[in-house]
């Protein structure tokens, strides 16, 4: 939303839309989150040069453990971890000309939900689009206009070059919604990130 002068120039829908990491803790525990929510971190999200993936991970962590807290908010969400850029790294995969401009180089995604396939790498073609599209396969709704890419198709699940390109994935393939797991992750949480974070399971809800 911070890109959008229709928003940032208007006070009132600027404060309806963008708020703190706090907030979201707190409407987390409350069980007042609104059905989508995106979560962009400040300094620390692991940008090189001033920033470090301990740092992001800490973030990720965070708004992680708000949501498992609340053992009804955790039972119908699903979260994705991803990256806007690829800082810089090279990447040989394959790039998809989705655009005139194309797809970049590939960044990682980790979905944490009940509902995600545990262990699980999945090759379907995606990018960022991709969130959207899973939105609104989720809940029944159109594209955004008749023209943006989340009306493309989607591709053949598990194949990285689409037969059918250009295509992008929904993410729908990332879930297994017939067979939840509740179990959450201690990500221990730290005041200042300072190394890697080992996961450790700490409890199993019924």
């Amino acid at each position: 939303m911070q890109y959008s002068a229709s928003i940032m120039t208007n006070p009132t829908l600027r404060s309806y839309t963008q708020h703190d990491s706090n907030q979201f803790i707190a409407d987390a525990a409350k069980g007042t989150l609104p059905a989508v929510s995106f979560l962009k971190p400040g300094d620390d999200d692991g940008h090189p040069g001033y920033s470090t993936l301990a740092a992001f991970e800490n973030f990720a962590a965070r708004a992680i453990a708000a949501v498992q807290n609340n053992p009804k908010l955790w039972r119908n969400t699903a979260i994705f971890v991803t990256f806007d850029e690829s800082g810089g790294y090279y990447d040989s995969g394959y790039i998809q000309p989705v655009s005139f401009f194309g797809d970049g180089s590939r960044v990682p995604m980790i979905v944490v939900s009940p509902y995600a396939k545990r262990g699980f790498v999945d090759h379907t073609y995606t990018d960022h689009v991709s969130i959207l599209k899973f939105i609104e396969a989720n809940w029944g709704l159109p594209p955004l206009t008749s023209y943006s890419e989340d009306n493309l198709p989607n591709p053949t699940p598990g194949v990285y070059v689409p037969q059918n390109r250009p295509a992008i994935g929904n993410l729908m393939t990332l879930f297994n919604f017939g067979s939840p797991d509740y179990g959450t992750l201690h990500l221990g949480i730290r005041p200042e990130a300072t190394g890697s974070i080992t996961p450790t399971l700490i409890s199993r809800l019924p």
